[in-house]
């Protein structure tokens, strides 16, 4: 089975506390891309950043002061515009999650594919676990679903994950 993730294309990531042009421009291509494998039967899983009331007291809090993603608000939950009822949510208190191939591992994997933000944080963290969890599995992320903090480190994600033998479509 073929597996898409789709990483914490969140209220706050896309317009919200930490949005961007760059991430509102891709919620269509992101939609798409979900309608297809679901339409083909395939997985679909997505992260969703989960914090805390006390975010800026973490570590991560401290290096980013923007209040996000906080559990229970709407900038928290997956945007009504790529969210399909019914498919897996993983929640991770960090950028990447290390039960998220446990989720996959679940779905007798044929290949992994990454959509969604940011490029440069969530996705490549993610990208990075699953290609150590599942080193003979065929893993890409398709960049035109993607939006880094900026445009520049979108591209020096997208160079990293390249070099690490992830598939850049």
């Amino acid at each position: 089975m073929k597996v898409l993730i789709v990483v914490d294309m969140q209220n706050d990531f896309i317009d919200g506390a930490l949005g961007t042009k760059e991430a509102v421009s891709i919620v269509g291509s992101v939609r798409e891309k979900i309608d297809q494998y679901v339409e083909k039967g395939d997985a679909v899983i997505y992260t969703r950043d989960t914090h805390s009331e006390a975010y800026l007291q973490t570590q991560e809090g401290r290096n980013l002061p923007v209040v996000h993603c906080v559990k229970g608000t709407s900038g928290w939950d997956i945007s009504k515009q790529v969210y399909v009822e019914g498919c897996m949510v993983v929640d991770k208190p960090s950028f990447g999650s290390l039960s998220l191939p446990e989720a996959v591992k679940n779905c007798a994997v044929e290949s992994i594919e990454l959509i969604g933000l940011c490029t440069d944080i969530c996705v490549i963290s993610n990208a990075m676990i699953l290609k150590a969890a599942f080193p003979e599995v065929p893993i890409a992320v398709d960049a035109s679903c993607c939006a880094g903090v900026t445009p520049e480190s979108h591209e020096n994600a997208l160079k990293a994950m390249r070099m690490c033998q992830i598939q850049i479509l």
